[in-house]
């Protein structure tokens, strides 16, 4: 009976993580480029009593074995990097990622962070910064007498200033991507960071291999389905039941043994 209620206190324990994940989730539906978590599971080791294939005499083999699980464990939560919803905002400072890559992000320790959030604004100083005023990487600074700014496709920063027919070209806006994003480490703030599991960052102008486009005027929306996130939701919520069913279950077998003994 103790090893019932082992079980059933490791199913809890994954379905509440599962039902923390879900509402995380919801809760950044509206969180621009954020990206949706999916809890992954692994079933725990096994208790043998004997295995299939035994010899039961000199001449009979055992058809099936004897292995009772011990339940189930979160190995950990995977970044979906699904392309999220494109949403016109008609702002010159928002740009948005059509395909692969990532905005690069001046920490303020110098280090660089990795982002799909483009809602960009322009600080005292003249720089494009993200939403925490973290400045972007290449540094690309806007005239004060600039009436108009241009982002291309392939991330050129073209701005006309006051005086001048033609548009100066600012600066280009270089994309970062990863052989694993998965293992990027998220860290709030819209931001990640590089990790052993994510490999390093290979950089490239928009566009060009296998790098997304820039699209100015956009953002990119979070990838959460509502109406997905509240069926796992309920699922999750009937699997935390039935384990809490299970372990008082177990429980009553207990009470019903101690009065016997």
């Amino acid at each position: 009976m103790q090893g019932t209620l082992f079980v059933s206190q490791t199913g809890l324990t994954a379905q509440d993580a599962k039902m923390t994940a879900i509402s995380n989730n919801l809760a950044n539906v509206n969180t621009i480029a954020f990206k949706k978590d999916r809890m992954v599971f692994n079933d725990l080791f096994y208790q043998k009593q004997f295995q299939a294939g035994a010899q039961m005499d000199a001449q009979n083999q055992r058809p099936n074995g004897l292995q009772i699980g011990t339940g189930v464990q979160v190995v950990g939560t995977q970044k979906m990097f699904v392309q999220g919803t494109a949403l016109t905002t008609g702002a010159e400072t928002d740009a948005s990622i059509i395909g692969k890559g990532f905005f690069q992000i001046e920490m303020p320790d110098g280090t660089t962070a990795y982002s799909r959030d483009g809602q960009f604004h322009i600080n005292s100083d003249g720089m494009l910064v993200n939403a925490s005023g973290l400045p972007l990487i290449p540094q690309i600074t806007i005239p004060e007498n600039a009436t108009g700014i241009s982002i291309g496709t392939d991330g050129t920063v073209s701005a006309v200033v006051a005086g001048s027919a033609e548009p100066e070209e600012l600066g280009n806006i270089q994309l970062a991507s990863f052989i694993n994003p998965g293992g990027l480490e998220p860290i709030g703030g819209n931001l990640f960071i590089e990790t052993q599991g994510s490999g390093a960052p290979n950089e490239g102008v928009p566009g060009e291999d296998y790098f997304g486009i820039i699209k100015q005027g956009t953002l990119e929306g979070a990838n959460v389905n509502v109406a997905q996130e509240m069926v796992d939701m309920i699922a999750t919520q009937r699997a935390y039941e039935m384990n809490a069913k299970v372990m008082t279950a177990a429980d009553e077998m207990l009470q019903t043994l101690n009065r016997m003994l």
